[in-house]
């Protein structure tokens, strides 16, 4: 991969590399498609993960390489949880999480952050900016599971890792994954619009709809 990490082209004297750009293109077409509850976001995301995490690893970034291997771990399992709730019941729920579910998640997602970031400090050759790049390695897990458990809340836990994650990826070189990242906080407004009417809509009509496929 080391012509993807060459630079191809540089913008306002950021340097934008191959892997960067295309990663990140490809990852927002994943959020496209999970904005539309399509089954074919998480092979998107699994792609878009190993380019970027080709793109992070090369740059010495700890916790964004790490969040890829996150991105590709979750999108497998996210993509196995949809097409079973496809088959077995002929839908994928869209909800908000209930109290008891969003008090674990937040609890384990801020336990994990502490306890990862404690872990890059001790060994500080894994990571050159342990509290962020734990907070954003853990973060993508939570986001990727209440994604596959079909939360509303998932759209939230995004908007929560990319206010840490854009200034990052600018201060360290990548232009093009800031510049992208602004972009997905509009389109994860967007979703979570379209993720907390749908979920409105099920409440009001129980009767099964296939969501595996764009709506």
């Amino acid at each position: 991969m080391n012509w993807l990490n060459g630079i191809a082209f540089s913008i306002f004297g950021e340097h934008v590399k191959w892997t960067d750009m295309i990663g990140n293109l490809i990852g927002l077409g994943a959020l496209a498609l999970g904005w539309r509850r399509s089954i074919w976001s998480w092979p998107a995301q699994l792609l878009s993960g190993i380019v970027l995490f080709g793109a992070f690893a090369s740059g010495h970034l700890s916790g964004l390489a790490g969040k890829q291997v996150i991105v590709i771990v979750t999108a497998l399992w996210g993509w196995f949880q949809w097409q079973r709730g496809r088959r077995d019941t002929g839908e994928i729920e869209v909800r908000f999480a209930n109290w008891t579910e969003r008090a674990l998640l937040v609890g384990a997602t801020a336990a994990a952050t502490v306890a990862l970031a404690e872990l890059f400090t001790h060994y500080s050759w894994m990571s050159w900016s342990p509290w962020s790049d734990a907070y954003i390695f853990v973060g993508t897990l939570a986001a990727m599971v209440a994604q596959a458990r079909g939360w509303v809340e998932f759209w939230i836990a995004w908007i929560a890792v990319d206010v840490v994650g854009v200034p990052l990826a600018f201060d360290n070189g990548y232009a093009f994954s800031g510049l992208t990242y602004s972009i997905y906080f509009v389109l994860v407004l967007l979703g979570l619009r379209s993720w907390w009417l749908r979920s409105r809509a099920v409440r009001r009509t129980p009767a099964p709809t296939l969501q595996g496929a764009p709506a």
